[in-house]
């Protein structure tokens, strides 16, 4: 067995979903860093039930090389698995299990890296960057950007490893989730002028969204993204009590998903705008009562091609891919690590077909390149 599929193994078997902590798969990379001497530091959660992770192999200079995965993985309740998600299973060239490709996978390989990283005569440092809830809106990501940029020397180029068959991904959308919450004042549905129904102001608003989508999608220009356009999606809008009771208070859950060239701060400025001078009006017209309030939930970053690239064409010459890079439909951290200056590439084993389904798994020949990729990277390093 190779060291990348042991510490594949070893890395499957800790539940680490975004429900449940990640501390359990940092302590087990800390114990192998601390085997190689490798010094790393922990950047906590409020809760102190999460963390980033930041370490560095090498010297302390200019230009390393970041290799950033996030630590959690989705849930498998309701899911038709084969076999136990937890354990590795091998089933042919296939290793089932989750988290195996979305990305314990790049995380595995690395790890098997560190005593070639630990020996080698490097003349710039790896820089490895571990997050936590990426799944549920690259929570963590911000973070251990702040992290790493305030530990370390400035670093040159990330590569982050989600699962793109080794292929470079230059360009992806964002991700912003909001939940706008109406409060009105409920009343007898005979007399509608006693009181502010807050169903009625939180529809006009998700009609707005609506409105706001189509707009987006009539002017689609973004031919690298399928769709070509910011999408938007209304979700869910619980409320009211019964027929005849007038609703005090709705919740609207909706997010939308901007390519890079949109403005992603304007999109949701727009909608609390006309919530404000429009709508929050109407719905205090009758009582003076009423407020409208926007919950921020989750933001994920776009990223943008960069042309030239230094993060690109390091992945090129490590892989010797040829072909144009890609954009992807899926988000990651790598939009916050652009954000922050640095030239960021997406690059890592494995398919995301296989993502987030029951029996995922990643190709054992997957896990090899990766290998080989991250190998030469230590040899560039070394010259």
């Amino acid at each position: 067995m190779t060291d990348s599929r042991r510490h594949l193994a070893d890395l499957v078997a800790i539940d680490s979903t975004s429900r449940t902590t990640n501390l359990p798969l940092l302590a087990y990379v800390e114990d192998l860093l601390d085997h190689r001497g490798i010094p790393s530091t922990r950047g906590p959660d409020a809760t102190g039930t999460k963390a980033n992770l930041v370490a560095r192999i090498g010297p302390a200079v200019e230009g390393g090389i970041v290799l950033a995965a996030h630590t959690d993985c989705v849930p498998v309740e309701g899911q038709p698995w084969s076999s136990d998600p937890f354990p590795l299973t091998a089933r042919g060239d296939r290793l089932h299990g989750r988290g195996a490709t979305d990305m314990k996978g790049f995380i595995a390989s690395v790890l098997a890296q560190l005593p070639a990283l630990a020996a080698a005569p490097l003349t710039r440092p790896v820089l490895l960057v571990l997050t936590y809830d990426e799944e549920i809106g690259t929570v963590g990501a911000p973070s251990a950007v702040e992290l790493l940029l305030s530990s370390q020397p400035r670093p040159e180029a990330v590569i982050v490893g989600e699962p793109t068959l080794l292929q470079p991904v230059t360009a992806h959308k964002g991700v912003r989730s909001f939940t706008t919450i109406v409060e009105g004042r409920d009343g007898h549905s005979s007399q509608p002028e006693r009181a502010a129904n807050a169903l009625t102001a939180a529809a006009r608003i998700a009609t707005f969204i609506a409105d706001l989508a189509a707009r987006h999608r009539d002017a689609a220009d973004a031919p690298d993204f399928d769709p070509p356009y910011t999408t938007f999606n209304l979700a869910t809008l619980p409320a009211g009590q019964a027929i005849n009771i007038i609703p005090r208070r709705a919740e609207l859950t909706w997010e939308y998903r901007p390519v890079p060239a949109d403005d992603s701060d304007a999109l949701v400025a727009e909608v609390e705008r006309h919530a404000a001078e429009v709508v929050l009006p109407e719905l205090r017209a009758t009582t003076g009562e009423g407020e409208i309030t926007f919950r921020h939930d989750a933001i994920a970053r776009g990223l943008a091609p960069e042309p030239g690239g230094v993060a690109e064409a390091l992945v090129r010459r490590l892989t010797g891919a040829s072909g144009p890079a890609g954009s992807v439909p899926f988000g990651t951290d790598g939009g916050h690590f652009q954000a922050a200056g640095l030239s960021t590439v997406v690059c890592g084993p494995g398919s995301i077909e296989q993502a987030h389904q029951p029996d995922e798994w990643i190709a054992a020949e997957q896990l090899d390149a990766c290998d080989a990729m991250l190998a030469a990277l230590v040899r560039e390093l070394s010259a």
